[in-house]
């Protein structure tokens, strides 16, 4: 189900514009199971789903866990010329600590492991009260444009990625094990993915409107 044709009104609160190529359609609101896209470049722009709230708090939860466990646990073990290294994702993060290095550092762990966080517990704090039939809470619009805002910055899925890379060149150097936080950091990735898939945007909006009317 595509978003009907632009607009030829001036009824703003009846307007809908698509967040990639800025198309402004007449609001047309799908029923649960359905999807709005934009004519134009094809982004989805609606797409309400029954109980959608409740999973996304439950993956949220999860990544919330993940997130944490697999900062503290082992990510790889590396054993060459007989040592034998084990080190977890933000000690990998943190691997540079002197002169200016040391900003890069944190700006990697920032993007994989602080940032990604923060967005979590930011959606949690905007879902709750409205998935409870609960005021929102304070500042809710707030926390959910900086969540929207961090979106582009949070990197777990390019720090996957470019593990991934990096271990077919060392597995000919070395013998690599996967931690247990390798398996979780996994699981996270693809929690991730599939809560930004759950999450329409629009009815979360639209909530927050409804509710400061």
């Amino acid at each position: 189900m595509t978003a009907n044709s632009p607009p030829t009104t001036q009824d703003t609160s009846a307007l809908i514009g698509c967040p990639q190529c800025d198309a402004v359609y007449t609001l047309n609101e799908p029923k649960f199971g359905e999807t709005a896209n934009c004519v134009r470049c094809g982004t989805r722009l609606i797409s309400p789903r029954r109980k959608a709230g409740l999973q996304i708090i439950a993956l949220s939860l999860s990544i919330a866990i993940l997130i944490i466990a697999a900062t503290v646990f082992p990510f790889l073990t590396i054993s060459a010329a007989g040592r034998t290294n084990s080190v977890s994702i933000l000690q990998a993060a943190l691997v540079f600590t002197d002169g200016i290095l040391v900003f890069l550092s944190l700006a990697t762990a920032a993007l994989i492991i602080f940032i990604p966080l923060l967005r979590v517990l930011l959606s949690l704090y905007v879902l709750i009260p409205l998935v409870t039939d609960r005021p929102p809470a304070q500042g809710a619009t707030r926390a959910f444009r900086l969540s929207e805002a961090l979106r582009p910055w949070s990197m777990a899925e390019i720090f996957a990625i470019g593990c991934a890379v990096a271990l077919v060149k060392i597995t000919d150097l070395a013998d690599v094990q996967f931690g247990p936080a390798f398996w979780m950091f996994t699981a996270l990735v693809l929690l991730i993915v599939l809560q930004d898939r759950l999450l329409c945007r629009w009815s979360v909006w639209n909530a927050l409107d409804k509710t400061q009317i």
